[in-house]
C-alpha cells in the first residue's frame, strides 16, 4: 500500500513538472550538439583531446535523447506493458533496436551524401521520405501485434505423437518447461516470437536521428567520417542503455500488475490478454498516424539538421 502511494505521488510530481523536464533536456541537447561541433573542430586543428570529449559528449546525448520525447520509448513501452515477454527478450530487442537506429543514421549519410553526393536539399527530403516510410512501418507492426493477437487467440489443436510413462522420459518439470505441468498443455507463458521481435527493432531503429546525421555530415564535411561514426555510435550505444532501463521498469511494473489477475478463471485471463494486445497495437497505429503527419516539411536547404532530434 504505501509502494502504491510512493508511486502516485511520484507519478503526479513528474507530471506537474513533466513539461519543464523535457524543455530542458532539449536546451541541454542543443548546447551538446554545439559542443559535439567544437570538438570535431579541435580534431581538424589536431588537438585529439577532442576525440575524447567528442565520445564522452555524443554518449550523454544520446542518455539525454533517450530521455526526451521519442518514438523508440513509446513503442518500448506500448509492447511490453501488453506483451508477455522473456527478462532477456525485454532487455535485448530494445537495446538493439536503438543500435539500429545509429546504423540507420550511418547508412542515410554514407548512401545519400557519401556515394550520391546529394545536395542539403536532397537530403532534407530524403529524410522526409525515410521518416514516413518509419511511420507506415510502426503502423503496420501495431497492425501485426492485432492479427497475432487475434489469430492466437483461438487455441492450437494439440497432437500427440507418443506416450511416455511418468518417469521415464528423464524430463525435469518447471514453471518453464512448457508441458503443461501447471500451467496448461503446450503453453509456454510467453508472447513474442522472432518476427515480432525484429518488427520491434525495425520499428525502433527505421527512423534515424537528426541529431546523429548532422554530426556525420559535418565529420564527412571536415574529412574525417570515421570520428563521426564512432560518436553517432556511441550517441546509440547511451540511447540503447536508456531503453533497456526503461524496458527494466515497465517489465517489473507490467509483472507486478499481472500478479493481481493471477486468482481469475483461464478464460478470463486470455480475454484480457487479448484486449491488452489489441489495445497496445491499436496506439502503435495511432502513434504512427501522429508521426506520418507531423514529420517536418522539407526545407530547400537542409535547415532541418540543425533542429535536433
Amino acid at each position: 500500500m504505501i509502494l502504491l502511494v510512493l508511486a502516485a505521488l511520484a507519478i503526479i510530481t513528474a507530471y506537474q513538472h513533466w513539461s519543464a523536464f523535457i524543455q530542458w533536456c532539449l536546451s541541454v541537447q542543443i548546447t551538446l550538439h554545439r559542443y559535439l561541433v567544437l570538438y570535431l573542430l579541435q580534431i581538424n586543428n589536431a588537438q585529439y583531446s577532442g576525440g575524447i570529449w567528442l565520445l564522452t559528449g555524443s554518449f550523454i546525448y544520446g542518455v539525454l535523447h533517450a530521455i526526451g520525447p521519442g518514438h523508440g520509448k513509446f513503442i518500448v513501452t506500448t509492447y511490453l506493458s501488453t506483451n508477455n515477454e522473456t527478462p532477456f527478450v525485454s532487455r535485448a530487442v530494445p537495446f538493439l533496436g536503438s543500435l539500429m537506429q545509429g546504423l540507420t543514421a550511418i547508412a542515410f549519410v554514407f548512401i545519400l551524401s557519401v556515394l550520391l553526393n546529394l545536395s542539403g536539399g536532397d537530403l532534407s527530403q530524403s529524410r522526409w521520405y525515410v521518416e514516413k516510410l518509419s511511420a507506415l512501418l510502426i503502423g503496420a507492426f501495431g497492425m501485426f501485434i492485432i492479427w497475432r493477437a487475434v489469430r492466437g487467440y483461438r487455441p492450437a489443436k494439440m497432437q500427440i505423437k507418443s506416450l511416455v510413462p511418468a518417469g521415464q522420459s528423464g524430463h525435469q518439470h518447471d514453471d518453464q518447461c512448457g508441458c503443461g505441468h501447471n500451467h496448461g498443455v503446450g503453453y509456454c507463458g510467453r508472447d513474442g516470437s522472432w518476427m515480432t521481435h525484429l518488427g520491434v527493432i525495425v520499428a525502433i531503429g527505421a527512423r534515424p536521428c537528426s541529431g546523429a546525421i548532422m554530426i556525420l555530415l559535418f565529420s564527412n564535411a571536415l574529412g574525417f567520417i570515421t570520428w563521426g561514426i564512432m560518436a553517432v555510435m556511441t550517441m546509440a550505444l547511451g540511447t540503447a542503455l536508456s531503453i533497456m532501463t526503461l524496458s527494466v521498469a515497465v517489465t517489473w511494473a507490467r509483472d507486478g500488475i499481472g500478479k493481481l489477475y493471477l486468482t481469475r478463471s483461464p478464460r478470463h485471463l486470455r480475454m484480457l490478454t487479448l484486449a491488452l494486445k489489441v489495445v497496445g497495437g491499436i496506439l502503435l497505429i495511432l502513434f504512427a498516424c501522429v508521426l506520418f503527419l507531423t514529420v517536418i516539411p522539407v526545407s530547400a536547404n537542409g535547415d532541418y539538421i540543425a533542429a535536433g532530434c
